[in-house]
Formats: structure tokens, C-alpha cells, sequence
């Protein structure tokens, strides 16, 4: 049987041409279970992290393998292996244990149709990570990292962080369809951490790409100046506990719409949950009219985007809401075929040791057509938000920490405040954005989405800003 070729350069075939179409299709070919799949995966990453002055981690490293997922009567089984020699028992033991589980449950095997796509889709980086060789890539965050760590006697520490990974997959199933793909990833978060009289306080930046290395470069004023607000915020106040109409700045209203309401939308999530599919009912009223939420795998170059998810099935727009009301979620071909909705194209694996659940790419909130300065013209006391330090969803309860804030005055903002908290319910919240702003961005960064254990799966989420009225805010 076929095996594997790891790479050193793009020139190296990064899984080796005998394993051909016709090999694994054959593989397939067979009567004693529903639906079977076979996803190959080679992947080459590089990662670099610096902590202060210490060079805490530099690797470089290949992977490679792959699984055999089967369904019958219902029953899923999973084999994966960093091997191809014996793949042909993988694929019966896979075919064996999904036919264990579906005679003990005899249920029936529901996958939304799709039509085989034959297909190979290579990507055109505009800076390919393969080119940048290792000192570059060093060097470039060693001068970043020393910008900060020199902007201010009170910058104690740094924390740097990057990744980057080069993948050539391989996906067939016993309906016919075979796509070769390539994917590239690319990510960096840089933060300052500046400390004094016993308070800490951070702040940064971050930069991500699916298709150019290039763009971390430039960022020398960017560092610098986030080093100084890092140190800024050590004598910062902090915004009295209350109620606020709050500004959030578009990385902190696309992480908002990410994690509050994009993983209500997956339909794992919503199927499994007859509480939460009541709530998420299709045409109910979120917000006003203005409101309105996709994710997306079509934004080339950010690091949501995908030519084909991990069922074999094209990326899309999926509008979450539009104009206020719920029209759509996210599906695997299994949890749309349950609903009896159709696949998104959002079945997301992190690597080849996991099988696919439905996730998001690039969740975002639709650009509006308010002036970000318009938000802050009427409000009399207010706070504009700016960034995100952590957070956290329990159901349609929310918690997050903002990166750092300025107090709004009769129209104007004036003091700068270290970072609050910001609390409440997704959906009154949804219902309180009453403007959405003109300066939608897609902030990306080194990290990733987590679920079923499977993190970080890339991804990015756009927004420009909003404002919300009533939030709850806990400073001091």
C-alpha cells in the first residue's frame, strides 16, 4: 500500500502520487455499511515563544497520518493511524465497529445529501510560510519583543507567541468524492505586561493570515504603543459598577458574536440540546432590523477561510441572522440531515486524530452604517471597550474582560480605564444594539476555537463596532 512523504520544501511532494484516487475509492467500495470515509493529512508547523527575555520555545516539526470514519444503522465508528501500511484494516475494523454500535442501536443512519466533487485546489500564498526561513521568523519576533520590553521602565515581561503550519489533505468516500486541498496557517500574539506597586496589567497586539507571511511585518509602532498602554493602565481607574451604554471596538464585538452566540448556532449544539433548539427556533426575533450575523469560509487570506470542510463539502455564507430574526445555522452533513436542514460546509476537524463536528469559520457581524463617532456623539455616560483579555459562555449567559476602556462624557471621551468587566444575557444584549458601525474588521490572531476537545481549531471573527445599551459592568 501507498506511504506517506513528510516535506522539507514546497517542492517535495507533500503526500506521494501512488496514493491515488482510484486506490482509496476502491478501498471504499463496499455493501456492508452505510457511508465510509478516508481523510489523509501531512502537515509541517513551526512555533516560537517568548516570554520576557527567554527564548521559552522554538519547534519545528512534521505530522502525519490519517482516520477512517464509518456510519451504520446510526452508529459512527472512528480509526485513526500515523500509518498507511495496513490501511486496508483500518478501514475494516472501522466498517466492524460502526456495525457493533448500530446493531445495539438500530437507529437510522441520516446524512444530508451532497453531490461528489472531484477536485484538487492548491492555494497561491502571497508569502508562502515555507519560504521564511526559521531565523527570519525569529528575528522578527526577538525585535518585536525587544520594542516592547524597552517602551517603558514598568514592562516587567512579555509574552510572545507564534505559530505557523503548512497542510496537504487528502479526502475520499465511498459516494465518489475525492478532493485533494492545501491549507496554510499563520498567527502571532504579542503582549506587554507591565507591573508596579504590586498591580499587573497587559496589553497588545496580534496578527493572523491564511495566505501571506508578510503580514506580521511592520508592526514595530504597533508594539510600541501597546507596550505604553499596558503601562498607561497601571495607574488607570477603573469604571464604577453599574449599567452603561457600551461601545465594544470591532475585536471585541467579533469575539462577543464568536463566543456568545456562533456556538448557539453549531448544530451539534442545538440538536442535542431540545432546550436550546427551542430557543434557537428559526425566524424568531434577535435584534432590530439593523442586525445582522454570518460566518463564512469565503474571506481569502483570513484564518477561518476553507475551500472545503472536512466532510468533503464547499465552504459558504451562512447568514446566523438577518435583519434581527434567525435564518440559519451551522451543520455537519449528519446534524443537518437530523434537522432537515442542508450542510454548511462547517464539519472542522483540528487534525487527522479527530473526526469533524460542526464548527464556525469566520463569524462576524455585517458591516452597518453608523460612523464609529456617531456612536459616541448622545452618550452621556458611557464606556468604549477596547479589545478582549479572556472570557467566558455558560448557555446564554456571558463574561468578558475587556482589554482596556475610555470613559464617555456628554459625547466625548475622556479618561482612559483599565479594563472592565462586562456581563448579561446574549439575547437581550443582541436586542440592545441599536447601531453598528462602518469599520468592520477581521482581527485575527495565534489562537483558535475550542470544542470536544479539539483545540485550536483556527479561526477569525469579524466585526465592526456596535453599540450596546444596558450593559452590566463590574469595575469597582
Amino acid at each position: 500500500m501507498p506511504t506517506f512523504d513528510t516535506y522539507h520544501s514546497k517542492k517535495t511532494p507533500i503526500i506521494k502520487r501512488s496514493v491515488m484516487k482510484s486506490q482509496l475509492l476502491s478501498l471504499l467500495k463496499r455493501d456492508d455499511c452505510d457511508y465510509i470515509e478516508i481523510r489523509l493529512e501531512d502537515t509541517i508547523h513551526t512555533q516560537i515563544k517568548l516570554s520576557g527575555k527567554d527564548i521559552e520555545n522554538v519547534a519545528e516539526n512534521c505530522a502525519y497520518g490519517g482516520n477512517v470514519r464509518a456510519l451504520y444503522k446510526g452508529g459512527w465508528s472512528f480509526v485513526s493511524f500515523d500509518t498507511l501500511s495496513d490501511i486496508e484494516a483500518k478501514v475494516d475494523m472501522a466498517v466492524a465497529q460502526a456495525r457493533e454500535i448500530g446493531n445495539r442501536i438500530s437507529a437510522k443512519s441520516q446524512l444530508a445529501k451532497v453531490d461528489p466533487i472531484v477536485d484538487t485546489y492548491k492555494i497561491e500564498p502571497i508569502t508562502d510560510v515555507r519560504d521564511v526561513p526559521l531565523t527570519k521568523k525569529m528575528d522578527t519576533l526577538l525585535n518585536y519583543n525587544e520594542i516592547m520590553m524597552t517602551a517603558s521602565p514598568d514592562i516587567k515581561s512579555t509574552n510572545v507567541f507564534y505559530k505557523d503550519a503548512w497542510i496537504k489533505q487528502i479526502f475520499a468516500n465511498s459516494e465518489g468524492t475525492y478532493i485533494e486541498q492545501e491549507k496554510m496557517d499563520m498567527g502571532c500574539n504579542m503582549y506587554a505586561i507591565a507591573s508596579k506597586g504590586g498591580r499587573t496589567e497587559y496589553f497588545g497586539t496580534s496578527v493572523g493570515s491564511s495566505n501571506d507571511w508578510s503580514k506580521i511585518l511592520g508592526f514595530e509602532k504597533a508594539v510600541e504603543e501597546k507596550a505604553k498602554i499596558a503601562a498607561g493602565l497601571l495607574t488607570a481607574d477603573k469604571p464604577k459598577s453599574g449599567n452603561y451604554t457600551v461601545i465594544l471596538n470591532p475585536k471585541l464585538a467579533g469575539t462577543f458574536i464568536h463566543e456568545a452566540f456562533g456556538h448557539l448556532s453549531e448544530g451539534d449544539n442545538v440538536y442535542e440540546n431540545p432546550e436550546l433548539a427551542q430557543v434557537m427556533s428559526m425566524g424568531r426575533e434577535f435584534g432590530r432590523p439593523l442586525l445582522n450575523v454570518y460566518d463564512t469560509g469565503l474571506d481569502l487570506g483570513v484564518r477561518g477561510f476553507l475551500k472545503y470542510d472536512d466532510e468533503g463539502v464547499p465552504t459558504e455564507k451562512t447568514y446566523l441572522i438577518r435583519e434581527g430574526k434567525l435564518v440559519g445555522r451551522l451543520h455537519s452533513r449528519e446534524t443537518a440531515g437530523k434537522m432537515g436542514e442542508r450542510p454548511t460546509g462547517s464539519a472542522r476537524a483540528i487534525n487527522y486524530k479527530f473526526p469533524p463536528i460542526p464548527r464556525m469559520r469566520n463569524t462576524c457581524i455585517q458591516v452597518g452604517n453608523t460612523d464609529p463617532e456617531e456612536m459616541i456623539a448622545d452618550v452621556k455616560n458611557g464606556l468604549l471597550c477596547v479589545d478582549v483579555f479572556g472570557g467566558q459562555t455558560n448557555g446564554e449567559m456571558f463574561t468578558f474582560k475587556s482589554g482596556m476602556a475610555w470613559k464617555i462624557e456628554n459625547g466625548k471621551k475622556t479618561e482612559m480605564l483599565a479594563g472592565p468587566l462586562l456581563q448579561g444575557n446574549v439575547f437581550s444584549t443582541l436586542k440592545n444594539i441599536d447601531m453598528v458601525g462602518t469599520d468592520y474588521e477581521d482581527p485575527d490572531a495565534a489562537g483558535g476555537c475550542g470544542k470536544g476537545g479539539q483545540m485550536p481549531l483556527p479561526t477569525t471573527h469579524g466585526s465592526p463596532s456596535v453599540r450596546i445599551h444596558d450593559v452590566v459592568v463590574s469595575g469597582k
